[in-house]
């Protein structure tokens, strides 16, 4: 018998998986929470397709995988490359005949600074892969549902950063409230078909882009974590396991919803 935390029995349904038998394709794969979500959903149930640029990093996340016992393969994929994404979401149909998740996690961060310090080709390279990339990705994902499995779900990572005015990071926060406007229209259109459309918002979390943005501006994590309830950063994994609820069908009643994911911060 399975033992959960504490200390009571696992229920079979429960040690099935929140996502048993589901074919899921997920974008930024290869490391922080999409690299978490690939390796979550597997050990959820799911067949997995991991998509990012990054063929190295690609592929050690699906190597971990499979020798966990889960089920992975992946695709190098450029989300401002309209057909390198359609083919990415092809793949999957390919591999596993259906699709019937998809999490769209892939972003670009931008230099932190005042709007008017942005290059415009900085500007250029986050609209395409933060607003861009998503459109496409839901495009893609939406025929791939509607042609195989008919019936699914969408996640889109949005950030907490779109909820309000973002001086250090405003073309991203613009581009992740655009997210949450393609989320919430597309939840609405789609629907009346069976396809749920939902957006994560995380707060502040361990991955390497906010590193990387910590060592541009020292005591960037500290002064978050002090804006935060819970007082700490997330694991990517626990942003992942609010990606893994939207998507499963234990939240078959939830669309169109900007989850915020953020440790109260934005209570």
């Amino acid at each position: 018998m399975l033992v959960g935390m504490n200390n009571t029995p696992i229920t079979s349904a429960a040690a099935s998986g929140l996502l048993t038998d589901k074919a899921a394709f997920i974008t930024g794969a290869g490391r922080g929470i999409g690299a978490a979500a690939a390796r979550l959903f597997a050990r959820e149930g799911a067949r997995v397709l991991l998509a990012a640029r990054t063929e190295a990093q690609l592929m050690a996340v699906t190597e971990e995988i499979r020798a966990a016992g889960g089920t992975a393969d992946y695709v190098v994929c450029d989300l401002a490359d309209p057909a390198s994404v359609r083919a990415a979401v092809n793949r999957a149909v390919e591999l596993y005949g259906r699709l019937d998740v998809a999490f769209n996690n892939g972003a670009t961060g931008q230099p932190p600074g005042p709007m008017d310090q942005l290059s415009e080709a900085d500007f250029d390279d986050v609209c395409a892969v933060n607003l861009k990339g998503p459109w496409l990705a839901m495009n893609a994902e939406i025929a791939a549902i509607r042609a195989t499995a008919k019936r699914g779900a969408i996640v889109n990572t949005s950030s907490v950063g779109s909820l309000t005015g973002n001086p250090q990071l405003p073309v991203y926060g613009a581009t992740k409230r655009a997210v949450n406007s393609l989320t919430e229209s597309a939840a609405v259109t789609y629907g009346p078909e069976g396809i749920r459309v939902n957006a994560i918002a995380p707060g502040t979390t361990l991955t390497e882009m906010l590193h990387e943005w910590d060592e541009r501006s020292p005591g960037t994590i500290e002064q978050l974590n002090a804006r935060t309830p819970l007082g700490r950063a997330a694991d990517p994994d626990e942003i992942a396991q609010a990606a893994a609820w939207l998507l499963s069908d234990r939240s078959s009643y939830v669309t169109g919803t900007v989850l915020r994911v953020d440790g109260g911060m934005y209570a």
